[in-house]
């Protein structure tokens, strides 16, 4: 079993509410947005980190993907910072993570889930600042949605 802390949309900010939450994660993923490399070398100590870039992330983020697919604990994974980017055949995946939006999204869709975490950073566009927390475990998963205070 492995706990995995999903976040996006930090935009240069990272509180200290979601470092406590990432701290007892044994993998974090980033959908990008970061703001600043230092969002990164921060949480990077923390777990093994899967991140993609965002549409405002330039210059020092040319390594990272724009899509990620992996799997965690036989949970197949598709990661990627806009929902229209999102690639049209997903096989086997279970799980897409996507942010942009900075609004918390979670829905079945065609029997996988597609997960916004929402945005941890700043509390921008009047949005509740939120990130989500999965167990995942031998296949299956579950999804918990942390609001975080404004």
């Amino acid at each position: 079993m492995k706990k995995i802390g999903i976040i996006s949309d930090t935009h240069g900010v990272l509180r200290q509410e979601v470092m406590e939450i990432l701290e007892t994660c044994d993998c974090i993923l980033h959908a990008g947005d970061m703001g600043k490399l230092e969002i990164l070398d921060r949480i990077r100590p923390l777990a093994s980190i899967y991140a993609v870039r965002g549409n405002n992330d330039r210059g020092w983020t040319d390594t990272l993907a724009e899509k990620l697919h992996f799997s965690i604990e036989g949970v197949e994974f598709f990661m990627v910072h806009n929902k229209k980017d999102v690639a049209w055949n997903l096989g086997n995946v279970q799980i897409v993570v996507f942010g942009h939006t900075h609004q918390y999204y979670e829905k079945m869709i065609d029997g996988r889930l597609w997960l916004n975490p929402g945005s941890c950073g700043n509390n921008r566009f009047g949005k509740e600042p939120t990130m989500a927390v999965v167990t995942v475990d031998n296949g299956s998963y579950h999804v918990e949605k942390v609001a975080l205070p404004v």
